[in-house]
């Protein structure tokens, strides 16, 4: 059974969520703040932390740092800031996803799901052959990524993203599209594709200023290329055809509490 640590230091989120969790066959623990969690985080790893941004003493943004630098533990961000800065910050230190509030419980089951569905080593051994491209070798049942020779240290979705991008070498696919293949969603915000292709580049470009595997196609979403130098890699798929678009519509509420 997955056990969902669940960090809000309002105890009536704490509540709902803790209930919805439980009802899908989850066990969870709750945190208050910061030091609890890790605390907890320390002595049972989760399977999955909800970790609050607004959090007292230690906010949420230093509690995940500090959960990324232990280990590989997915993440998903509560946050009642409508800023997006805010939400881009969380994504870019290591959250594999984030839900601002008000938030309906149900999508945020949902969520979790999908990020603990990604991670699942069934799916992981019948997820395709290696690929070597350009020095970077992926190794989709043992989830790990090297890149001459050295060990990237890659979060769920950042693994997922460049594996879906290096089956389809050389075609534009839509934000859309990856949306849709890499997290599992028909809709959401489409910055959070955006943010990881930031994170990844930087992880497995040379020059991430100046990317020369994942490209962006101005008004598509993004390219990978193999150098000329290179070989493509012999499992490409089939091309990937739109799906419906998706939208930025925020997650409809569920008479969560608003903002604080």
């Amino acid at each position: 059974m997955h056990t969902i640590l669940v960090v809000d230091d309002d105890p009536t989120v704490a509540e709902v969520v803790t209930g919805y969790l439980e009802r899908a066959g989850f066990a969870v623990d709750r945190a208050a703040d910061g030091p609890q969690a890790l605390r907890l985080a320390a002595g049972k790893p989760p399977s999955l932390v909800l970790l609050d941004l607004m959090l007292p003493g230690m906010d949420g943004l230093e509690v995940c740092r500090r959960l990324r630098a232990a280990g590989p533990v997915p993440v998903i961000m509560l946050t009642a800031r409508g800023d997006e800065d805010d939400r881009i910050l969380g994504l870019e230190i290591g959250a594999d996803d984030y839900v601002t509030k008000p938030f309906s419980p149900r999508e945020l089951v949902l969520r979790v799901e999908s990020v603990l569905r990604r991670g699942r080593p069934d799916r992981d051994a019948s997820a395709g052959p290696g690929l070597t491209v350009a020095g970077i070798t992926l190794d989709p049942a043992a989830r790990r990524v090297t890149k001459d020779g050295r060990v990237l240290s890659l979060t769920l979705r950042e693994f997922d993203l460049l594996a879906h991008l290096m089956r389809h070498p050389g075609q534009a696919i839509a934000r859309e599209r990856l949306m849709h293949d890499v997290w599992g969603w028909e809709f959401g915000d489409l910055s959070t594709v955006t943010v990881h292709v930031r994170r990844l580049r930087g992880k497995v470009e040379d020059d991430p200023a100046a990317p020369e595997l994942i490209r962006t196609v101005w008004g598509v979403g993004y390219r990978f290329d193999v150098p000329a130098e290179a070989e493509a890699p012999a499992e490409a798929e089939a091309p990937v055809e739109a799906p419906a678009a998706a939208t930025s519509a925020p997650v409809p509420s569920e008479g969560s509490r608003g903002a604080r």
